[in-house]
């Protein structure tokens, strides 16, 4: 009955507005308009008309005298005077008079056609809309056409939905996941030993993941209703509309239990509460979501899912056991999973036999799932444009250039000089990386432009996961980015705009290592920096003194000084290297790590 109750007070509330404006209408507009095509004269041009005989149609009424001209254009009237002559005139002037010239419409007529006919007709109208309204509120699924209703999703078991098979490289969170599928599935085995499952579990990790394809997956598994919800739909323009979106969902999910309820982007409405004392929307309808999650009633059988990539903006309350007991984190894939991400991907294509993923992943280092899967479509994409039935390991190699720096640039030509520099400067980095012993090895190097704005790139590749650096491969690294610049410095004996890009990651580099590693002997192992949001990139903000800043940023310029010295000392002790690698650069465009190795070590 409350899912009706609604539709009819919206429709009641459709029928009086509709009588206000038929009201409005009769008594305001109309007489306005009936007013408005009758012009009010004096009794003097009343006279003057019927001596010129420019009178038509002439009707006598006991307060006034309504007239048109001779051509019955217009419509006069002015009051009515004792005149004893005027019959005589009138005549005289050939005007047509009669009580019967100019008719009023009969005064049921009007009430007839201005109030009942609109009145009904709009009735008829209301009472197909209503209809239309009822149904759809009284539909199982459709629940956006009342406010203060959720619009939650609801997900059946499908044999061809997506299933823990289709997600790779998570096996963390799909052991989580899985154990919460079997809960619902086999709640007996674990009443008897007393173990109770998570009320709710937060996916976190950067974007492109996998967050909502597992929760998509937990749908493909579990044979129990699954509810799902953005954060940002429970966000309504008036306060206590979300917290009646929240109430309605837990109400529909406790109806079906057990079931899974998964809030997508939760952060949109799970941000901290601060000290300031206000009422508005988003806090009233994260303080429904946490009665409803830890209330008095229980939410036995209702299992809560939710997904964000800004963990550190929720609230505690939310995030504190009882509520979201286990936070399962789903971050970048390493070499196995991204392999075996690509080798999911790859059933969807047609892929030429004898491609080995396991160097696509490796060059792959550092992409997500989503990306991994833009690789392999890319891939096929190429595949079809040069006229192949199938995409090959040069398709996905080129597919990972295209995502990492976007396609070649067909019209854009370098002047030999710039190309010049431009293999130099490419050729600075690889050669600096090489002649360092914990530098990764070069997998390619090119002078081609892209359209991310790259003139050319240098692709390095590790040989397997890398999950600790030390301080000498941070130094190392910070070496190799200043080579380009370096070469410029040797070779052309001038410098360009082009270390721009390097400039910015050595200095991110050096400025980590001093504030955040510890790697430094003057401030040894404290903080001089925090980072939030860690999976949108991190946004650095130093804390400490400003004293404190311009010690920093000395100790900055003096690391990254002290490398650049290094890397114009490894370049000149290999001038000749250098310069019959760029010159060969310089007249292939591209060249891959074997061959840059063959000619280093001829």
């Amino acid at each position: 009955m409350n899912e009706v109750k609604k539709p009819k007070k919206q429709i009641f509330t459709f029928y009086i507005i509709v009588l206000c404006l038929i009201l409005f209408f009769n008594l305001f507009i109309m007489p306005s308009i009936a007013k408005a095509r009758v012009k009010e004269v004096d009794y003097g041009t009343f006279i003057s008309m019927t001596e010129e005989q420019n009178i038509g149609l002439v009707e006598i009424q006991d307060n006034q005298i309504v007239f048109t001209d001779k051509a019955q254009e217009k419509i006069y009237k002015t009051g009515l005077m004792d005149d004893p002559g005027l019959t005589e005139r009138l005549y005289a002037s050939g005007a047509t008079f009669s009580r019967e010239i100019i008719e009023e419409a009969s005064p049921i007529a009007t009430f007839l056609f201005s109030w009942v006919l609109p009145i009904v007709l709009f009735f008829v109208i209301g009472q197909i809309i209503s209809k239309q309204i009822m149904k759809k509120a009284g539909g199982a699924n459709s629940m956006m056409f009342n406010m203060g209703k959720s619009n939650a999703k609801v997900y059946v078991q499908s044999s061809n939905g997506i299933k823990f098979s289709d997600v790779a490289g998570e096996d963390e969170a799909k052991e989580s996941l899985t154990e919460i599928v079997d809960y619902l599935h086999n709640p007996r085995k674990y009443e008897e030993i007393g173990a109770k499952m998570p009320k709710g579990l937060l996916l976190v990790g950067p974007p492109g993941t996998g967050k909502t394809m597992l929760a998509k997956a937990v749908a493909g598994e579990a044979n129990v209703p699954f509810f799902s919800m953005s954060g940002s739909e429970f966000v309504e323009m008036f306060v206590g509309m979300g917290a009646s979106k929240v109430r309605d969902l837990f109400k529909q999910a406790k109806e079906k239990a057990p079931c899974i309820i998964f809030i997508d982007e939760i952060d949109a409405i799970g941000q901290k509460r601060d000290g300031m004392s206000r009422n508005d929307e988003r806090e009233q309808t994260l303080n429904q979501l946490l009665t409803e999650m830890d209330g008095f009633e229980g939410n036995t059988g209702v299992i809560i899912l939710a997904a964000t990539n800004r963990p550190e903006t929720l609230d505690p309350a939310l995030t504190r056991p009882g509520r979201f007991d286990r936070r399962v984190p789903v971050e970048l894939p390493d070499l196995k999973g991204r392999e075996e991400i690509l080798r999911v991907h790859a059933k969807k294509i047609k892929v030429e036999p004898g491609v080995d993923f396991t160097h696509i992943a490796r060059m792959a280092s550092g992409a997500s799932g989503a990306e991994l899967a833009n690789i392999v479509n890319e891939a096929a994409l190429r595949a079809v444009r040069s006229g192949r039935k199938a995409a090959s390991q040069a398709d996905l190699e080129e597919s990972i250039e295209v995502v990492i720096a976007g396609y070649q640039k067909k019209n854009a030509i370098l002047t030999d000089k710039e190309k010049l520099v431009v293999a130099y400067h490419e050729i600075g980095h690889a050669l600096v990386a090489a002649k360092q012993t914990n530098s990764a090895p070069v997998q390619k190097i090119t002078i081609v432009p892209r359209t991310s704005g790259a003139l050319g790139y240098t692709m390095q590749v590790d040989e397997g996961n890398h999950y600790l650096m030390t301080k000498e491969e941070i130094e190392n690294k910070i070496a190799t980015f200043t080579g380009g610049r370096a070469a410029e410095e040797i070779a052309i004996g001038s410098i360009t705009t082009g270390a721009s890009n390097d400039i910015e990651q050595a200095t991110k580099l050096a400025r980590a290592m001093i504030t955040r590693f510890g790697m430094n002997d003057e401030f040894g192992m404290v903080a001089l920096e925090t980072v939030t949001n860690q999976y949108l990139g991190g946004d650095a903000s130093l804390a400490c003194s400003a004293e404190t800043q311009s010690e920093i940023d000395r100790k900055v310029v003096e690391l990254i000084k002290k490398q650049h010295e290094k890397a114009v000392e490894i370049l000149t002790e290999n001038r000749r290297k250098l310069d019959e690698l760029a010159k060969y650069l310089y007249e292939h465009e591209t060249i891959t790590g074997s061959e840059f190795m063959n000619i280093l070590n001829s």
